[in-house]
Formats: C-alpha cells, structure tokens, sequence
C-alpha cells in the first residue's frame, strides 16, 4: 500500500506544502556540509594560530612540570597554579573556539536556514512501533545511508592513513627534539594533516548535498489527488478569503489615501461623505476621483488633505453625487463638469490669493447636480 502511494505521488510539492513541512522541523540538512564547514574552520584556525598555541601550550607545559616544595605542602597554592594553568590554556585557545563556534551558526545557513520549531519537540508515539522502525532499518533510506557510511569511512581512512605515512619520519623525530621545537612543529603537522582530511570530506559534502536535496523534496512530493485537495482547501476556505479581501481592501486603501496629499479638491458632505478630486490640464480629458469614502474613511481623507494643505469644501449635494456616480480612477460624470469647473476655479483663485493676497475669493454655493445624479439615501440604506 505504502508503494502504490509513492507511485501515485508524481507532482512537486507545493509552496504551502513545502511552508508547512519547514513550520514541522521538515527540511533540507546535511550532516557531512556542517561537520565540513566545522572541521574547514578549526583547521584554518588551528593553522593560523599554531604558532601561538605551540608556545602557550609549551609554556603550559613547562610551568606544569616544575615542582616547588611549598606547593606540595599547601593545597591553596597548588589550586591557584592549576586555575592559572588552565586559565593560560583557555586563552590559548579560545580564539580557535571562537571561529568554531562561528563556523557551528553559520552551517546550517547554507542549507536549510536556521529553523526553530515546536513541532519537532512534541512527542510522536508512532516512532515507537517495533514493526515500522524494522521497516525502516530496512528501507532503501537506510541502506544509502549504511552505504554513504561505509564509502565516508573508507574514504577519509583511506586519506588519513596515507598522509600519516606519508610524514611518518617528521612525526618520529619529534620524539628527539627538545619540547620548545618539538610542539611548534607538532602543532602545524597537525593541521596539515586535518586540512588534508578535511579536503576529503568536500568531496563527500559535494555528493551528500544534492542527494539530501532530492530525497527531501522526493519525498514532500504530492499526488494529484493532494494538489486538488489542498487547493480546495486553501480556496474554499472561508477564513482564507476573509483574510485575502481584508488584505486586498488594506492595500487599495492605502494607496488611496497616498493620493489624497496630490489632489486638488476635497469635497465633503460635511462629516458622513469625502470625495478627493485631481485635474491635470492636457493629461485627463476631465477631473477624476482619486479618494472616496464615508464616515472613518472619509474622516482620515480630510484629516490627510489639512495636513498637506489641500484645499477643503462642503458641498454636500455634489459629494454624495461624485460618491453615488464614480469609481476610484474615474473622471467625473458628464452632468457634473459645470459643478466641478466652478470648484476648481474656486481653488485656483484661493491659491493665488493665499500667494498674492487681495480680496478673497468667494465661496461657491448652490452648485448645479443633475436629478438623475442626486444621491437617493433611502435606496442606499
């Protein structure tokens, strides 16, 4: 049964499935990238600091071996030397372990990200059935990774026992050397050593990562049947929906509102209708919308045009009228070009007389809207 569901499942998995899978702790890892990443960066550290290690590590040692009798019979003494030796040994080392620690956070950034997931941690009673963890011990996963296991062995076995022989001589001489030339040395043959290990295990990571790439996805892949499902729950779902016009509505309703501050007219009813107009001579062959709402809307829209000085005016049957007849983006309805012309050469004159001073334009009233265009408030309830 398990096969013919494998079978079946033949398409990629999707983006909500894949988003899910990463919300459970599902993703991509590869042990042998990190335990590279890890050993490449104590190996460059070790490198770059041998020669500072090899002599701390001397002087360590040297201090370690000299016996002084009032030590021996004064057990404050000796634990204050042993604290400082150890103290010695840590700053010694603790640039090495500084990159080690970079290097353990970085690693898992190259593949699969850094993931924290509670899901992971909940207990799963299902991994405890005896039948299915034999099943797994001897599935096709565990046989390539048996496989993986014992070519990795081999391979860095292999590598390692020949770089040792091949400095078997230099390792043997140490043994004759005094300790001040002796660790130096022991320290750097060290890391040639380990680089030359940890180059064999690149190539282990370079055939590691893709292959835990593919049966990761491989096995997110989904059946037909799954995409259909899914598909209609993210659709069908009412909460869903709900969520993506409430998102729609926020973003329409912000790049409206971005509008206001460039418009040349708000129109108002006063308080229940706003309607923000903008005229550009030779782009728009007449006035058009740019904002409209009622109530709160309509109160943030004259509270965005005080704030950048767009020109205010109630003008309550023309408001519910450009409210009632047009869409955002709209021009103005035939009907209402006379209206409209005699607003907006309202607010040309109030611009130059804010600029020019003189006698203030008077305020216009009465402004002609065609019945057909009147804004009925009784079919609107």
């Amino acid at each position: 049964m398990s096969e013919e569901s494998d079978l079946e499942k033949t398409e990629p998995a999707s983006p909500r499935r894949l988003e899910k899978a990463r919300e459970e702790g599902n993703v991509a890892r590869s042990r042998e990238l990190s335990t590279l990443i890890l050993l490449g960066s104590a190996v460059g550290g070790l490198w770059l600091t041998a020669a500072s290690l090899g002599s701390s590590m001397q002087a360590a040692l040297r201090q370690g071996l000299q016996f002084e009798r009032a030590i021996a019979f004064d057990t404050s003494r000796m634990l204050a030397s042993i604290g400082a030796m150890l103290l010695e040994a840590l700053v010694a080392v603790l640039p090495l372990l500084g990159v080690m620690t970079v290097a353990a956070l970085v690693g898992p950034l190259l593949l699969g990200g850094w993931l924290f997931s509670t899901q992971s941690l909940a207990p799963n009673f299902g991994k405890l059935d005896p039948l299915a963890g034999i099943g797994r011990m001897f599935s096709a996963q565990s046989l390539a990774e048996l496989t993986k296991a014992l070519a990795k062995s081999a391979l860095i076995g292999g590598v390692a026992y020949l770089v040792i022989m091949g400095d078997l001589e230099q390792v043997m001489a140490l043994m004759a050397q005094p300790a001040s030339a002796a660790l130096p040395q022991m320290v750097a043959l060290v890391a040639h050593h380990c680089a030359l290990i940890t180059a064999a295990l690149l190539l282990v990571a370079l055939i590691d990562v893709p292959w835990q790439l593919w049966s990761h996805y491989r096995k997110l892949r989904m059946s037909r049947e799954d995409l259909r499902q899914e598909h209609k729950e993210s659709e069908g779902d009412p909460h869903i929906k709900a969520q993506i016009r409430r998102q729609q509505q926020q973003m329409a309703r912000r790049r409206m509102m971005a509008e206001v501050p460039k418009a040349d007219i708000v129109v108002t009813n006063p308080t229940h209708f706003a309607v923000a107009l903008k005229y550009l001579d030779g782009d728009m062959r007449a006035p058009r919308v740019v904002a409209k709402g009622v109530d709160r809307v309509a109160l943030r829209i004259r509270e965005l045009a005080k704030e950048h000085g767009v020109a205010l005016l109630e003008a309550p049957p023309l408001t519910r009228a450009l409210y009632k007849n047009t869409k955002l983006g709209d021009e103005i309805p035939a009907g209402l070009y006379t209206a409209v012309a005699e607003v907006l050469a309202w607010v040309y004159r109030l611009k130059r007389w804010q600029s020019e001073g003189g006698e203030a334009p008077r305020t216009p009233t009465d402004l002609p809207v065609p019945q057909d265009l009147e804004y009925d408030a009784a079919k609107a309830a």
